[in-house]
């Protein structure tokens, strides 16, 4: 899924992130896009996950002045969390049991129930509750949650499953509310089998799979590794994101397991022990999909399981995701894939690492050259049998020395310039005070001084700066004009007033604007040299490119 885009990835959002910004359901924004010929174009993302630039999609926003009424949706989340506090995925399964003509439980009020018909009479069920579990998802992963599948991690396994044949069979054995159960492959055509612990998840997954058109699926609750409830199951393909750190996995009561193939796991290796359950599920010539956490591929105690992993050639893949991607944390994750041979012919001779840890969170799955190795077995089993894949890409052999020096000559510009930007201002005697006489940006507009381009208000007469008028529309006075009571700041400011003053000294007030208005830019800009410039060298210091000078030692 390439990006198409030169946009940062911090500033590019999905359809269903513009839908809860402006608390509406994904479905309203599908219709805009069909309805608006200025609706933004996408500047990343894929055919199927469109990503747009933050900044086109607020101002478009403001000008359809879309978003500002609480919605359907929105009242009735709020009626959800207010009853069912901390349990929100047993009240997100009783709107889908209500919507699915099935007995909901008593916590479900009427209110609830009024809403949610209200939302599915004016789009569907299954949109309904694509877009409360995406509010939960994007609630989750503002509270650090660790308790629910990222869209973005979906988007990852999505990818590197690739097609699946009709009829294939899909597993997910810890499949929580079904998030990546029933992401995977085309909506038809596939059976999906789900299992987890937690009763009301599961549940959900299999009332979601119903509302959504998904017909053949089948999840159960039940605790996977202790009571495993498809212990003949083979399937074509295993998804699973596992509970991680988590070391009360039931070592002692299943240490005679035949699942077991590569070895009984370390009691603090938990995720080596879902990975060969996930593989004793897999039919000869099926995959393992699996999200590991990146310290899995190095610590020691997994050390004899990975080598076994190796020696028998089943580990065919390992990609290390860009940081940001989990829910809960910061830290990059690995996506595992392991495959069965059918014969010992297909058992592989080399294991491809990838390393996509310097992609952005939304940014490009596809690798380029440099972040791809294919390693040798041979290679792979010495000591310590790392699997992390920045050991063995190109793109981690990079010149750190050059690199930072380049940083710290841009850096030292950037500086030079900004002293010189600053302007010399001396005590006014409040001339340009919103206290004196004022008109109107409104009044202006009216008038024909004022003209409008890209949300930004410009001057369109010799009577007025533009640099004066953007300056104080941007004043602390102006902002709190300009800014509604749901905390959205209209960038036009029409309500704003600037002061009455002849042209020249609004040429003068205009000159230190902008100088201003260049300082702050520049002042994001060092700002992000900076961050680079530490990043690279905490990196270099740690991986033995970089070492500190004699003089600071000294």
């Amino acid at each position: 899924m390439a990006e198409t885009g030169t946009a940062s990835s911090a500033s590019l959002v999905s359809g269903s992130e513009i839908a809860r910004l402006a608390g509406v359901t994904r479905a309203a924004v599908s219709n805009w896009r069909r309805r608006y010929e200025d609706f933004p174009l996408p500047v990343g993302g894929g055919a199927g996950s469109p990503l747009y630039a933050l900044v086109e999609v607020q101002a478009w926003l403001e000008k359809q002045h879309k978003g500002q009424d609480v919605t359907g949706e929105v009242r009735l989340w709020q009626v959800l969390r207010a009853a069912y506090g901390e349990e929100m995925v047993t009240g997100l399964a009783d709107i889908a049991r209500h919507l699915a003509g099935v007995q909901p439980t008593a916590l479900l009020s009427r209110e609830a129930v009024r809403l949610a018909d209200a939302l599915a009479a004016a789009d569907s069920e299954g949109e309904v509750m694509s877009g409360l579990v995406g509010r939960f998802v994007d609630s989750a992963r503002r509270s650090g949650a660790d308790q629910v599948t990222s869209e973005r991690i979906v988007r990852a396994v999505s990818h590197f499953a690739g097609s699946l044949e009709a009829g294939s069979t899909v597993f997910d054995p810890a499949c929580g509310m079904g998030t990546l159960l029933l992401a995977v492959g085309p909506s038809q055509g596939l059976t999906r089998i789900g299992q987890d612990i937690d009763p009301h998840s599961a549940a959900l997954a299999q009332l979601r799979a119903g509302l959504g058109g998904c017909t053949i699926v089948t999840a159960v609750d039940g605790d996977s590794l202790r009571a495993d409830r498809w212990p003949k199951l083979k399937a074509d393909l295993v998804v699973c994101e596992p509970p991680v750190g988590v070391t009360d996995w039931g070592r002692e009561t299943l240490l005679l397991d035949v699942r077991w193939e590569l070895g009984t796991p370390p009691r603090a290796e938990g995720e080596l022990a879902w990975l060969q359950h996930a593989y004793a599920h897999t039919k000869p010539g099926g995959r393992v999909l699996m999200v590991m956490p990146a310290s899995v591929a190095y610590r020691k105690a997994g050390r004899r399981i990975r080598a076994e992993l190796i020696r028998r050639g089943l580990l065919t893949q390992v990609v290390a995701l860009p940081a940001g991607v989990a829910s809960s944390h910061a830290l990059p994750v690995h996506l595992w894939q392991l495959t069965r041979p059918r014969t010992p012919r297909e058992a592989v001779s080399v294991v491809r690492m990838v390393d996509l840890t310097g992609n952005g969170p939304d940014g490009s799955l596809e690798p380029e050259p440099a972040q791809v190795a294919d390693v040798p077995l041979i290679e792979l089993l010495d000591d310590e049998v790392d699997l992390t894949p920045g050991r063995y890409s190109a793109a981690s052999h990079r010149d750190y020395p050059a690199e930072y020096t380049a940083l710290r000559e841009q850096l030292e510009a950037q500086m030079s310039l900004l002293r010189t930007l600053l302007p010399d201002l001396s005590p006014g005697q409040r001339p340009g005070s919103l206290d004196g006489p004022t008109v109107s940006v409104a009044e202006l507009a009216k008038a024909g001084l004022v003209a409008y381009t890209n949300a930004e208000p410009v001057s369109a007469s010799g009577q007025l700066d533009t640099d004066y008028l953007r300056g104080f529309l941007r004043s602390a006075a102006n902002i709190r004009r300009s800014t509604s009571q749901s905390g959205t700041y209209r960038a036009d400011g029409r309500g704003a007033r600037i002061p009455q003053l002849d042209i020249e000294e609004q040429r003068r007030y205009g000159k230190a604007f902008g100088a201003l208005q260049e300082f702050e830019e520049r002042m994001r800009a060092v700002a992000e040299l900076s961050r680079q410039a530490a990043d690279l060298a905490r990196d270099g210091l740690a991986n033995g490119a970089l070492s500190p000078s004699m003089e600071e030692t000294s």
